[in-house]
């Protein structure tokens, strides 16, 4: 017998392969992971990497589901109501029921739940990289479909949750079984062994080779993602500006008192109004003898070309959704940017490295080159 099975034991029924039960740890480790990660801007490359473990190992469950081993395949799975009920039932008025060596009918119902909701996080996410930050394999569809960054966001955010939430009933299930009803459950998927009766399971040497060859397939595309912020799986639609090639006028007349801004940060009403106003530009004048007319001029064209309007870009779309019909001068007074940037204290813009909430630069690496990626987001000490 292959799959790590020696010896029979009494009482018990070998259920679960090693192989099944690594992958089974690697599906819960990958999604707790790429959930916790969620929470952190800077840590999207991180998320991006277990999200695409979670989703090969997903396929691999749904391959499994067809050629496995007794008690893997979908055809053992006991989906009738009925029998979902009458497990509840029997839990109440039995607790020292004999439990079935396979999936019962909630854990049944639940890899069915995990599988079909967990497709359409993996896909929902690959989608939202793609549309939102321009970045992985549907990057191209930035260009045509940004406008639908929010619905998509929803659909990824709202399927993890009730996953998540899902989880927990399993888990707070498990322990039911572990400290209630006395079955080991929790051990099950340690050892492959359950408490109960019924044949022992068997892989073929195959199907071991294919379990493996997943296995490491999911750690060489995690160590191929995380290596690198330019490869197949997260390189970006957009490359870095170089502002000075671009516009040498805008570059050197406004990058000498400080970091140039990308254009995409406002609309054409907010460069517009800060042009007009060059008089009292944040507390100082700005006269011919610092910007010529001319210069102002070449400026102005340039930014208004590239205004947020123009601009296919995630803070492009929040910030002008945020505005509204508004423009303003700071991005600072912006709703989306204070939402954004609500968890940090506000101490860290006092900082000698920071000193303001208008150098965006500090923490946003390459920020000069038009990159405001989530993973190049470090706050100074």
């Amino acid at each position: 017998m292959y799959g790590g099975v020696v010896n029979r034991k009494e009482g018990l029924v070998f259920v679960w392969p090693i192989s099944t039960r690594i992958i089974h740890w690697i599906i819960a480790i990958s999604f707790t992971a790429s959930l916790i990660t969620s929470f952190y801007e800077n840590y999207l490359h991180y998320h991006v990497a277990f999200g695409w473990i979670f989703g090969v190992m997903l396929i691999y469950r749904i391959i499994w589901g067809f050629v496995g081993p007794r008690y893997a395949t979908f055809n053992t799975f006991k989906l009738k109501p009925k029998d979902l009920v009458w497990y509840f039932q029997e839990k109440i008025i039995d607790r020292w029921r004999k439990i079935p060596p396979g999936h019962n009918p909630a854990s049944s119902w639940y890899t069915i739940l995990v599988v079909s909701v967990g497709s359409v996080i993996v896909i929902s996410g690959l989608l939202l990289y793609g549309i939102q930050e321009a970045k992985g394999i549907f990057s191209f569809l930035n260009t045509d479909y940004y406008m639908y960054m929010d619905i998509v966001d929803a659909v990824h955010k709202y399927a993890s949750w009730f996953l998540a939430s899902w989880a927990c009933i399993h888990i707070l299930g498990v322990m039911v079984e572990q400290f209630y009803h006395k079955t080991s459950m929790v051990f099950a998927m340690i050892t492959g062994y359950k408490k109960s009766e019924g044949e022992d399971t068997d892989v073929t040497p195959f199907g071991v080779f294919a379990s493996y060859a997943f296995i490491i397939l999911s750690v060489i595309a995690f160590y191929y993602i995380v290596s690198t912020y330019d490869n197949f799986f997260t390189r970006s639609k957009f490359a870095l500006i170089n502002y000075e090639k671009e516009n040498q006028v805008y570059y050197h007349d406004c990058g000498d008192c400080h970091k140039v801004y990308p254009p995409f940060l406002f609309p054409k009403r907010s460069w517009e109004r800060i042009m007009d106003k060059l008089d009292n530009h944040f507390g100082e004048e700005i006269t011919e003898n610092n910007i010529s007319m001319g210069a102002r001029e070449s400026i102005k064209k340039y930014l208004y070309a590239n205004s947020a309007e123009h601009s296919t870009r995630e803070v492009s779309y929040k910030m002008l959704k945020s505005i509204g019909d508004g423009r303003p001068k700071s991005t600072s007074k912006v709703m989306y940017w204070r939402e954004t940037h609500a968890d940090i204290d506000p101490s860290v813009y006092k900082r000698k490295s920071i000193k303001d909430r208008s150098n965006c630069s500090a923490c946003h690496k390459d920020f000069e080159y038009g990159n405001l990626d989530d993973t190049n987001i470090k706050i100074p000490d």
